[in-house]
């Protein structure tokens, strides 16, 4: 893990063995990350991946394991991402910024190759953690491209102050306790255009703050929220995503698939911070 840090915001640590992802981040000395309060999916690529506070999800699919067409073969759970290392990482400041860069290939499911081209910034100023990505398929071979952030964090910090809020949301927001006893999830359009804004909180464990996330909207036009409370799993998960929560049949159908044609690319960003 590579610590990432300023002035403000939270101290973050890049997983440079997988995606360039988020491991712990810490906030007034609270780590917010799950840890091992996570369900077990049978796949140890994304239990460690859950374990932490950011992980990626695509490009190939999203969400649980599907058939490959033709083959008996499967799409793994949440994709191809998961586990692959990043290199050419570089870390840099930008006027009082501090930036990190890395590069991530992967070799898709279904063949082909694609690459992730990943910029993490952190605001001097104002604390806010940005991140800025480009899927760029450099394979000979078109694929359908998806791409899911999962933010997960420990529930264990919540009481029943802490509340979800966002345009997006019915009646603009509701306790995070949604659902069933112990869980639930839904999947609710979040705009075709510009950013959407969701809150969480206050959070009593990190002195009354929210968290804040803000996601680009042409590309992840959906947000999915589920939370796991059936134990050992304590966790609730901030998902902005690119298709809606149906199967890939269905969404081909539709003529919902995005192809990325050999050269081509789709980028990505989302941004958060504690206020």
């Amino acid at each position: 893990m590579i610590t990432f840090s300023g002035p403000r915001g939270p101290r973050l640590a890049l997983d440079e063995s997988s995606v360039f992802d988020i491991g712990s981040c810490i906030v007034d000395g609270v780590d917010l990350s799950p840890g091992r309060a996570i369900p077990d999916d049978g796949d140890p690529r994304i239990d460690h991946s859950l374990e932490g506070f950011l992980f990626t999800c695509g490009p190939d699919h999203i969400r649980h394991r599907e058939p490959i067409a033709g083959t008996d073969r499967h799409f793994p759970l949440h994709g191809s991402f998961s586990a692959n290392p990043a290199h050419s990482i570089e870390m840099a400041i930008d006027g009082e910024d501090l930036v990190a860069r890395a590069v991530v290939d992967v070799t898709l499911a279904a063949g082909g190759h694609a690459q992730l081209r990943r910029q993490w910034r952190l605001k001097a100023e104002s604390g806010e953690v940005q991140l800025a990505d480009t899927v760029m398929n450099v394979g000979e071979t078109a694929f359908p491209t998806f791409l899911m952030y999962h933010m997960n964090l420990g529930a264990k910090h919540f009481d029943d102050e802490t509340q979800l809020e966002g345009a997006m949301l019915d009646g603009g927001g509701f306790p995070w306790t949604f659902g069933e006893a112990e869980g639930g999830i839904f999947c609710v359009p979040a705009g075709h255009g510009g950013w959407a804004e969701l809150r969480l909180g206050p959070i009593a464990a990190i002195g009354g703050k929210r968290l804040k996330v803000r996601f680009r909207t042409d590309t992840l036009p959906h947000l999915q929220v589920w939370r796991n409370q059936r134990l050992p799993a304590n966790v609730l998960g901030i998902e902005p995503v690119s298709h809606r929560w149906v199967g890939r049949s269905e969404l081909e159908a539709a003529g919902e698939f995005t192809i990325l044609q050999p050269g081509e690319s789709r980028d990505y960003g989302l941004a958060f911070s504690f206020v």
